[in-house]
């Protein structure tokens, strides 16, 4: 990853004390900020739609690449709680945006998102979290052998993206459009080092310290979710008190499956005092 693969790529870029991050910023600037978080592996245009959304609500909307996804840098560290919370926290003070901001994260962004709140629960306003992670474990093989399978079954893992949507033919172009990132040297160490050191057990920790933060939290799950149960926000409302939006008819990313539906809910949420 470097400035040739950026070369004609929209959005921005800043240098952050780990590396080199790609982001994208609109809508009002003396608006409300909210940053939105994606997941484990799609990079920030997983948020097409929504990003679009809150730009045109009057929001000033950020968006980013976590390290080791899309366009940003792909450092040989340990992908662990700490850099994920870094990334967030240099990008916050180097763009200079105004606290408290609002955290929206999907899946395992969720996780990035609730550690951030954690640990900075003063630079925090709303904390939006959408089908987020809950069980998390280790790969069961050395990093040279999970490296060696996913390389080999690459094809695989860029058409099972698709298994995040009840209807993926509405969504066509999806899995070329994730190959890109797949080309460049770090993504799988990146994909890998997450697994292997993002500890299963401060991801309840932090919800369970979150529960305590008296932060206003909105929870959206698709009910036919099959890459993060359904079932797990029955465990995570035990936990936290949340406003509770079950979206029918939809897998993993119901803000793409029922975008109207759900990106007037956030936006809503938002503007509640």
């Amino acid at each position: 990853m470097n400035a040739s693969a950026r070369k004609n790529i929209s959005g921005q870029f800043i240098e952050l004390t780990g590396g080199i991050t790609h982001y994208e910023s609109g809508g009002v600037h003396t608006g409300k900020v909210i940053i939105l978080v994606h997941g484990f592996s799609v990079p920030y245009y997983i948020w097409d739609g929504t990003y679009d959304s809150l730009v045109k609500a009057g929001f000033h909307v950020i968006r980013y690449d976590e390290f080791g996804r899309g366009f940003s840098d792909r450092p040989n560290f340990v992908y662990d709680a700490v850099l994920y919370r870094t990334q967030l926290l240099d990008l916050v003070t180097s763009l200079k945006l105004q606290t408290p901001v609002s955290l929206a994260g999907v899946s395992f962004g969720g996780a990035v998102v609730s550690d951030f709140a954690a640990h900075y629960p003063k630079l925090i306003d709303k904390i939006i979290l959408i089908d987020p992670v809950y069980a998390f474990g280790k790969i069961d093989a050395p990093e040279m052998i999970a490296n060696y399978k996913m390389a080999i079954d690459h094809e695989k893992q860029a058409n099972g993206q698709l298994d995040d949507f009840k209807y993926p033919e509405q969504f066509p172009g999806w899995v070329d459009k994730y190959k890109v990132q797949m080309q460049y040297k770090g993504f799988r160490h990146a994909l890998i080092s997450t697994r292997n050191n993002y500890s299963p057990d401060s991801i309840i920790s932090n919800y369970h310290r979150l529960s305590g933060l008296q932060k206003k939290i909105l929870l959206i799950w698709g009910r036919e979710d099959k890459t993060v149960s359904f079932q797990y926000s029955d465990s995570l409302r035990k936990i936290l008190p949340v406003d509770f939006f079950p979206v029918d008819d939809a897998r993993h990313l119901p803000y793409l499956e029922k975008p109207t539906l759900v990106n007037q809910k956030i936006i809503s949420f938002l503007k509640e005092y």
